[in-house]
């Protein structure tokens, strides 16, 4: 916006005063690269925490699919088969596999039946040839959180509930 001056010239009311630079205060500098600093902080844990639980939530499928083979293999071969789980090397091995290691940081544990514990450290959950298994449920923790893979001793069936 320009008006007329005492002589006629164009002045620009929205200029800077003579001597004096445009731009921002070094405090309004520190407050915006302080605030980008809390945004990223904020972001980081957020997605990190994502990670985590995507880590788990596969693993935990990955779990539960063994289980599903392991039980498969006992109705086709039609004899039992044992899926066994090494919490001390934090393993699990399905029927006829090789043990599967968990991602880092991940703690494994077993319920199942007392004649299953094969020491204090290792145990398995057996299924049938009709499709029903010794029972039992395999927990997952990461941080806070915790998965378990549920085994239905009458059917078999394999099940993941978030906790």
């Amino acid at each position: 916006m320009a008006s007329k001056g005492r002589q006629g010239h164009a002045v620009d009311v929205f200029a800077p005063a003579p001597g004096r630079v445009r731009g921002f205060t070094l405090l309004e500098m520190l407050v915006v690269i302080i605030l980008i600093g809390v945004v990223a902080a904020a972001v980081s844990v957020s997605v990190a925490q994502g990670l985590s639980s995507a880590r788990v939530n596969a693993a935990s499928g990955e779990m539960a699919a063994a289980l599903r083979a392991t039980r498969a293999q006992a109705i086709v071969q039609g004899k039992d088969q044992a899926f066994t789980v090494d919490i001390r090397a934090n393993t699990y091995t399905p029927a006829g596999g090789t043990p599967v290691r968990l991602p880092q940081g991940m703690t494994l544990g077993i319920t199942s039946a007392a004649e299953d514990q094969i020491n204090s450290s290792t145990g398995r959950i057996r299924f049938f040839p009709d499709g029903s298994s010794t029972g039992g449920h395999i927990t997952l923790k990461l941080q806070q959180r915790q998965w378990l893979v549920n085994v239905s001793w009458l059917t078999g069936a394999v099940s993941v509930v978030v906790q």
